[in-house]
């Protein structure tokens, strides 16, 4: 996979804003390869739903065809990109475009946290260790906060990944930062 990231463009990203999609990116990124039959049974659905959305996919440049693999029957599907970024909205269709896309972002990060959490009694002690479910709150300025997103996505970004020892495993970061709800928009609180 190319170690990339992919910034899409307005059309992109919507067609990336669908639960089903990103679960579908998600888990070409991260077990590799796989044909739509494969996907749908992984994800419960039918072939020709899992085929379509591969197919928007693969149109806005998330995923190709794997040339290694398949054959006239079996077309494999692989990421194209490691990971998604989103630049600041500065139109209102941007913006609408990024909002659609953040709450199906919200929607496959949550049940990933609800599946880790259901498994962390299994997990061995070193790897209960290393994870969390953690929240600071801060009182930040916009700017300060943005510097403090960049400088902790520059450190993961800078993670060197354990290649070839035989404890790695694949370990995933979440970061979700935000004005806490209510305190900047006037919103009353929930």
């Amino acid at each position: 996979m190319d170690l990339t990231t992919i910034t899409p463009t307005l059309q992109a990203l919507r067609a990336l804003s669908h639960p089903v999609r990103l679960r579908m990116l998600g888990l070409l990124r991260s077990e590799g390869p796989a044909t739509a039959t494969t996907l749908a049974a992984r994800l419960g659905l039918n072939t020709g739903a899992t085929s379509y959305h591969l197919r928007q996919l693969a149109q806005h440049g998330f995923i190709v065809d794997d040339e290694e693999r398949g054959n006239a029957r079996d077309r494999w599907w692989k990421a194209a990109h490691r990971s998604t970024r989103t630049l600041p909205a500065d139109d209102p269709d941007t913006q609408a475009a990024q909002d659609a896309f953040l709450r199906a972002v919200a929607v496959v990060h949550a049940e990933q946290m609800q599946r880790a959490v259901e498994e962390v009694e299994l997990l061995p002690a070193p790897w209960r260790r290393a994870s969390t479910a953690s929240d600071w709150a801060l009182r930040l300025t916009p700017r300060r906060a943005q510097a403090l997103v960049e400088a902790l996505e520059a450190m993961v970004d800078g993670a060197e990944e354990d290649d070839g020892d035989p404890d790695a495993g694949e370990f995933v970061v979440m970061l979700h930062a935000f004005p806490r709800p209510g305190t900047v928009t006037g919103e009353p609180r929930r």
